[in-house]
């Protein structure tokens, strides 16, 4: 359980609200794809847990992730230590089903380097869902803060070291920094350019757009 427990109560646990939002989310993404339990799958960003209670689960997996790799896999799944921006030839060769994507577009590093993870999700699949929380929802997403990615560079440091609901509150300076930096939401205008020949959803929330979704379907 991370080191907040009112935001795991609230967002991160799998009663929670934020919880069941993920639930429904992969609901949407079955119905999306009908042919998703004999897909191969390449999930940029992503981890193999998330897979492993859904709804439909694909025929074969394969993350792609920066952090530390599993130390075990189901025989379903694989997993490579690498970079969804910058992906090495043994990965980008490849050819899948579907190339999935939630909650990462939005920490690459810039658009030039969200315009790379596009690029790459374009070409490896003929299918892809790539989900991003949207920058106009008034709520920021990721400390669960009113506002927080409007305000200055400075200001939202302070809100990340401080801000009751983020996941890991009283973090130093520098980590702080670090977070607020690799946090750059995506707006509706950047998801057409980066993805034009796809359908740009909208996850709403009490009528308000809270997540935006680039889908291709073949």
């Amino acid at each position: 359980m991370p080191r907040n427990s009112l935001r795991f109560r609230l967002v991160d646990s799998p009663d929670s609200f934020g919880g069941k939002r993920r639930a429904q989310r992969a609901a949407w993404l079955s119905q999306t794809f009908p042919q998703l339990a004999d897909m191969t799958v390449l999930d940029l960003g992503g981890r193999v847990g998330s897979w492993t209670d859904v709804p439909v689960r694909p025929a074969h997996v394969h993350v792609v992730n920066l952090e530390p790799l599993p130390a075990e896999l189901p025989d379903w799944a694989e997993a490579d230590h690498a970079d969804a921006c910058a992906l090495p030839d043994s990965i980008a060769s490849r050819r899948y089903d579907l190339v999935f994507s939630n909650s990462v577009l939005e920490h690459v590093g810039g658009h030039e380097q969200r315009r790379r993870m596009a690029e790459a999700i374009r070409t490896l699949a003929p299918n892809h869902w790539v989900q991003t929380p949207y920058r106009y929802f008034p709520i920021e997403p990721h400390w669960v803060a009113p506002g927080m990615q409007f305000l200055p560079v400075p200001a939202r440091v302070a809100v990340a070291r401080k801000w009751p609901l983020a996941y890991t509150p009283g973090k130093s300076w520098e980590a702080a920094m670090k977070q607020v930096l690799t946090t750059e939401l995506v707006g509706r205008a950047e998801m057409r350019y980066l993805f034009p020949d796809s359908e740009i959803r909208a996850e709403r929330l009490l009528g308000m757009t809270k997540s935006l979704i680039a889908v291709r379907s073949a």
